[in-house]
C-alpha cells in the first residue's frame, strides 16, 4: 500500500488530538484524543471503526507518552506504514507564516519566536512538533496556521489606533484565528453555490467554544473579529469578546485582581458561561433558556445580537454580500440562533426559510434563505481534510 495517508495533530497545553485521514476522500480511519497530560492520570481515547478504546498513559503522562500510544494503535491496525506526512495545526504563525510550510530549524524557531503572541498555545505546538518528529522521524511534517489565511488582510483593517511604534517593536495588530476553517469553508461554499471562488463575497460565521467572523472578497481574507488574541471579537463561551479595556483597572480597583487574574477572568469563566451561570455549552444554555432561566435566556439574546452586529460590519470590508455562512459546532447546528441572526439582518433582505433552516443540521450543509432572499447558508467545516491537503501537497502526495 502506498504512504499516502496524512496524520494530523492538535496539540494543547494537556491534550493531543490526532486523526490519520485519506486526502483524497476526507475519510478518517482512525482518530484519537489524548488528556490530562502531565497530571497522573493522563489517558488517551482511540476511534476506529466506530469502535472507541480507553488506554492508561499514567506511566508516560507527558506529549511523547500520548505520541507513542498512537504508533503502536497505528502499528496494531496496519495504519503506520501508511503515513505520507504529519499535518500540525499550530495556532499562531504571527506576520512570517502566510501559508502553510515544511517544518525545519528555522520554522521551529520562528513558531518559537511567536510564542509572545499566543503564550498558551504555541509552547504545546512545540512539545508535540517535537515528540512527533521523535515517534515519526522519516517523514515530511508541515505546519498549518490558523493566522495565515489572515496575512490578506489590508493594512487600515490589522492596524490598532494605539501608538505605532507598538506595532513597529512588539507586532501589537490584528491577526485573527480560524484561518483554516475560513479558507475550507470558502472553497466548499463557492463549490456548493456553483460560483467561481474568485468572484464571490461571502462574511462566514465560525461559531464554537471559540467564535470569530471573516469578510472573506475573492477568497481571500478582508477582515475579522479576533485580534492580536483570540479575545476580541464575537462572545464565546467563556471569553467575553470586546469590552472597554477601562474595565482592567475598574476591576483591579475594585476588586484588586490582578492583570493575570482578569485575564482568566475574560478568557475562561465569561462568555456564555458567565452570563449564565449554567455554561459554556451552548446547547446547555439554550436548554436552561427553554426552561425559564432569565440569564440563560439574556446569553443567548446577548450572542445573537452581537453576531449580527458583527455581520454588518463585515460587509463594509467586502463593499457587497452574495452570502453569509454558519459553520462550526454551533453555526452548523444552533437553528433557532440562525433565525434570530437573520432576523436582526432584515435590512439587508435577508429572510430565513424556517423549513430549510430546521433541514440543516448535524452535516448537512445548504441555503436557509427563502428564495426572495438574499443567501444565507450552513456549510459544514474540515480543518483537518484542509490541514491533511496542505500536507499532502507540500509532501508531493498530490
Amino acid at each position: 500500500m502506498s504512504n499516502s495517508l496524512i496524520l494530523v495533530l492538535n496539540c494543547g497545553s494537556s491534550s493531543v488530538k490526532g486523526a490519520v485521514l485519506n486526502h483524497h476522500t476526507g475519510e478518517v480511519l482512525l482518530s484519537c484524543l489524548a488528556e490530562k497530560l502531565n497530571l497522573p492520570d493522563a489517558y488517551i481515547t482511540f476511534k476506529y471503526n466506530d469502535e472507541k478504546e480507553v488506554q492508561d498513559l499514567s506511566h508516560k503522562p507527558h506529549h511523547t507518552g500520548a505520541i507513542e500510544a498512537l504508533m503502536e494503535a497505528l502499528a496494531a491496525h496496519n495504519l503506520d506504514q501508511r503515513i505520507g506526512a504529519v499535518g500540525h495545526r499550530v495556532v499562531h504563525g504571527g506576520e512570517r507564516f502566510k501559508e502553510s510550510v515544511i517544518i525545519d530549524d528555522a520554522v521551529l524557531h520562528d513558531i518559537e519566536k511567536c510564542i509572545t503572541l499566543a503564550p498558551l498555545h504555541n509552547p504545546a505546538h512545540l512539545l508535540g512538533i517535537h515528540a512527533a518528529q521523535n515517534v515519526f522521524h522519516h517523514i515530511p511534517h508541515i505546519a498549518v496556521f490558523d493566522t495565515a489565511f489572515h496575512q490578506t488582510i489590508p493594512e487600515h483593517a490589522y492596524t490598532y489606533a494605539t501608538p505605532y511604534e507598538l506595532y513597529e517593536q512588539y507586532g501589537l495588530r490584528r491577526y485573527g484565528m480560524h484561518g483554516t476553517s475560513y479558507r475550507y469553508i470558502a472553497g466548499e461554499a463557492a463549490r456548493i453555490l456553483n460560483r467561481p471562488e474568485d468572484n464571490l463575497s461571502l462574511v462566514i460565521a465560525h461559531l464554537g467554544n471559540g467564535a470569530s467572523i471573516s469578510a472573506v472578497l475573492d477568497g481571500k481574507s478582508r477582515d475579522t473579529s479576533m485580534g492580536l488574541t483570540p479575545l476580541e471579537g464575537l462572545m464565546m463561551g467563556t471569553r467575553c469578546g470586546d469590552i472597554d479595556p477601562g474595565v482592567f483597572s475598574f476591576l483591579h480597583e475594585q476588586t484588586g485582581m490582578d492583570v493575570n487574574q482578569i485575564n482568566e477572568l475574560f478568557n475562561k469563566k465569561s462568555g456564555l458561561l458567565g452570563v449564565s451561570g449554567v455554561s459554556n455549552d451552548y446547547r446547555m444554555v439554550e436548554e436552561a433558556a427553554q426552561t425559564g432561566n432569565k440569564r440563560a435566556r439574556l446569553a443567548l439574546d446577548i450572542f445573537a445580537y452581537r453576531l449580527a452586529k458583527y455581520i454588518a460590519a463585515m460587509t463594509v470590508a467586502n463593499g457587497r454580500l452574495d452570502a453569509l455562512v454558519f459553520t462550526g459546532g454551533i453555526g452548523e447546528n444552533a437553528k433557532d440562533m440562525r433565525a434570530a441572526v437573520i432576523g436582526y439582518l432584515g435590512f439587508l433582505g435577508l429572510q430565513i426559510d424556517d423549513h430549510l433552516n430546521a433541514e440543516m443540521r448535524f452535516g448537512n450543509s445548504g441555503i436557509i434563505t427563502s428564495s426572495q432572499s438574499p443567501l444565507a447558508m450552513v456549510v459544514a467545516t474540515n480543518e483537518e481534510l484542509m490541514i491533511a491537503q496542505d500536507s499532502a501537497h507540500l509532501a508531493g502526495l498530490m
